[in-house]
C-alpha cells in the first residue's frame, strides 16, 4: 500500500448555535489519540470569538472562519467536514464553494437543506433551538443561509446523515423528512439525546470512523 492509502484523514468539527469548538474536546481526544488529525473551528460570535453575536447578519460572515480554513488549504488535500445541529448549514455552504477539498460531509442530528432556509418553516425549528441557548447566537445571520450551486463539484460530495435517537431538539421525523428531501449515501442512527458528542462520544467516533472507511475507501 501507498503512503497517500496510509494517511489517516484530517476532521473539521463544526458546532452549532451557541456552541463552540470546545463542544467537541470529547470527541477531539478519542480522535486524536486514535491518530486522526483534528481542527475544531469557532465560528463568528461563538466559543471564543469576540464577535457580538448580535451584530452578525449575514450567513457569510457568520461561516467566515470556515471559509478562510478552506482556502487556507492546498488545493490538493481533502478534509472530511463534520457538522452538528445549525452547522450542517455551514457544511452544506462549504460543499457549495469547495466541493474538491471535501472528501466526505457529516451532518450530525443536523439542519441538511440543499438551499438552506428557503421558507421561514424551514428556520423555525434553528430559531426555536437558537432562543434556547446560553449564549446569545446570530439569529439573523442563520435566517440568511440561502445557498446556490457555485460549484459544479458539489452534487458529487458524498454525505451521511447520523440520526439522534432520543433527540428533543431536532425530532427524529425532523430529521427523517430532511433526509427524504436531500437524500445522503449512508445513514447512521446513534442512541444519544441532540448531541452525542457530550453523551456518547465512543460510538459516535466508530460512527465516523466507519463512514470514512465505507464512504472513502470505497471510492477510492
Amino acid at each position: 500500500m501507498g503512503e497517500r492509502e496510509l494517511k489517516k484523514p484530517h476532521f473539521v468539527f463544526i458546532h452549532g448555535v451557541g456552541g463552540g469548538s470546545w463542544c467537541w474536546y470529547k470527541v477531539k481526544c478519542l480522535m486524536v489519540n486514535s491518530g486522526y488529525t483534528v481542527t475544531c473551528l469557532d465560528l463568528r460570535g461563538a466559543g471564543i470569538d469576540p464577535s457580538d453575536p448580535n451584530k452578525i447578519l449575514w450567513f457569510d460572515d457568520y461561516n467566515k472562519p470556515l471559509i478562510d480554513f478552506l482556502t487556507s488549504l492546498p488545493d490538493h488535500e481533502q478534509v472530511i467536514l463534520v457538522g452538528h445541529s445549525a452547522g450542517g448549514l455551514s457544511v452544506t455552504d462549504a460543499i457549495h464553494k469547495f466541493s474538491k477539498k471535501i472528501s466526505l460531509a457529516v451532518y450530525i442530528a443536523a439542519t441538511m437543506l440543499k438551499n438552506g432556509f428557503l421558507t421561514q418553516q424551514d428556520f423555525k425549528d434553528d430559531f426555536t433551538l437558537a432562543t434556547m441557548l446560553l449564549r446569545p447566537a446570530p439569529v439573523y445571520a442563520l435566517q440568511s443561509a440561502m445557498f446556490k450551486d457555485i460549484d459544479e463539484g458539489a452534487k458529487n460530495v458524498p454525505r451521511v446523515y447520523i440520526k439522534t435517537m432520543y433527540d428533543r431538539i431536532v425530532k427524529p421525523e425532523q430529521q427523517d423528512k430532511m433526509i427524504a428531501k436531500w437524500p445522503p449515501s449512508n445513514v447512521y442512527v446513534i442512541e444519544s439525546d441532540h448531541s452525542p458528542n457530550f453523551s456518547n462520544p465512543f460510538v459516535l467516533c466508530g460512527i465516523l470512523v466507519e463512514a470514512y472507511l465505507s464512504i472513502c475507501h470505497s471510492s477510492a
